[in-house]
């Protein structure tokens, strides 16, 4: 998450509180994903952005996640979004993202992560 993207999530947290919000992601790698959701639940794990240290314990899903596909109407999932979900390795993804809810992702620092 660039640290462009770190200052606008705090901000709004510091505008708006964090009870009410819930963070949707779309990097196309689990690692990616993973590191977007550590960043905004426990900060960010490389200590280079404004999250770093800062634990905003804010929900993060992927939009290919379940609870997200459920949000969204039918058709306009299979025309926006349907795709990736057959391109990209989702299984991948949604399983990196359980990783960080529950606690054992880890930032390695080599570019990749293991869950």
């Amino acid at each position: 998450m660039d640290l462009d993207g770190q200052e606008r999530i705090q901000r709004v947290v510091d505008q708006n509180g964090g009870e009410d919000l819930v963070v949707v992601v779309g990097p196309p790698d689990a690692e990616t994903s993973a590191m977007y959701a550590e960043t905004v639940t426990r900060g960010d794990p490389t200590y280079a952005g404004p999250l770093a240290g800062v634990s905003l314990g804010l929900p993060v899903f992927h939009m290919l996640e379940e609870a997200i596909k459920e949000a969204i109407p039918e058709d306009v999932w299979a025309a926006e979004i349907g795709a990736m979900e057959f391109a990209l390795d989702a299984e991948a993804i949604r399983a990196s993202m359980q990783a960080v809810r529950d606690g054992g992702w880890e930032y390695t620092g080599r570019g990749s992560a293991g869950a």
